[in-house]
């Protein structure tokens, strides 16, 4: 059974983002380890010599208090959805983030990672600054991002941005797997620049390929790399936007630029985020 790692801090983003997580879940029949990562706060004892360990203590049990209330909210979830029969075990560590759900990946034998994002601009927090920005290149597992807002939808149009390398086509066969659980379409998009190096005659071997497969390969030729991905999303009506992670500047300059400036309100889908 696939095991899905939900991250949470019990905030409306977050507890948004558990939707998906279920949805997921139930589309994969998988399971859900809810975790929750609180921060001691650091401090030397040589200041603090008489309540030094009954200040720790306090913040250990208001973590686990807290941990207590929520986890029945997360239920009545699943109970709303129909959920019950997903199986969700938990998990409370004390420390950062990166290095908890690090740690959960392979002592819980991880398979993929749901989480809401959340900051004053989605998207640039996504892939640099939030938590998720900061977990993004540091993991080797498929994560789902789920922007603030973002309710769930069902995915009948999985959007793919395609870079014709060798890592591309493992992924598309990996989505695959996900498309025909869900009944769903991969739109393929590559947005041929000036520098770009693959010619028509490369592409329609990937279509000979996949010919049998419900994958739709795009290419349009155009500058604007930005412009024209956005412009994909809205009228292909992807419901969620998967991406291949480069570990190089490649990704940084690809990503970060063309996304950064959008806010959470322009761009209602999930990133589902595939590492090479």
């Amino acid at each position: 059974m696939k095991r899905i790692l939900f991250p949470t801090d019990f905030s409306e983003v977050a507890t948004n983002a558990f939707s998906y997580a279920l949805e997921f879940a139930n589309l994969i029949e998988g399971e859900v380890i809810v975790l929750h990562s609180f921060d001691l706060i650091p401090m030397d004892n040589q200041f603090f010599p008489e309540n030094f360990t009954e200040l720790y203590d306090s913040i250990e049990l208001a973590n686990f208090e807290q941990f207590k209330e929520e986890i029945p909210k997360l239920r009545q979830i699943m109970e709303k959805r129909n959920y019950e029969h997903i199986k969700m075990t938990h998990r409370l560590m004390e420390g950062d983030l990166f290095t908890n759900i690090k740690k959960s990946i392979l002592e819980d034998k991880i398979d993929y990672i749901v989480m809401g994002t959340s900051a004053e601009r989605e998207w640039e927090a996504l892939f640099a600054g939030s938590n998720s920005g900061s977990v993004i290149l540091g993991l080797n597992v498929p994560m789902i991002c789920v922007p603030m807002g973002v309710q769930f939808k069902k995915f009948k149009k999985i959007g793919y941005i395609n870079h014709y390398t060798p890592n591309d086509e493992k992924a598309l066969y990996s989505l695959l797997d996900i498309a025909k659980k869900a009944n769903a379409k991969i739109k393929s998009l590559y947005v041929k620049t000036s520098n770009s190096d693959i010619d028509t005659e490369y592409i329609e071997k990937w279509e000979a390929e996949f010919k049998q497969e419900p994958i739709a390969f795009c290419m349009i030729q155009s500058e604007d790399i930005k412009a024209v991905e956005l412009d994909f999303i809205s009228k292909q009506e992807i419901d969620i936007l998967t991406i291949l992670t480069y570990k190089s500047s490649l990704f940084e300059n690809m990503f970060v630029p063309n996304y950064s400036k959008k806010t959470e309100s322009e761009i209602q889908i999930p990133i589902l985020v595939i590492h090479a």
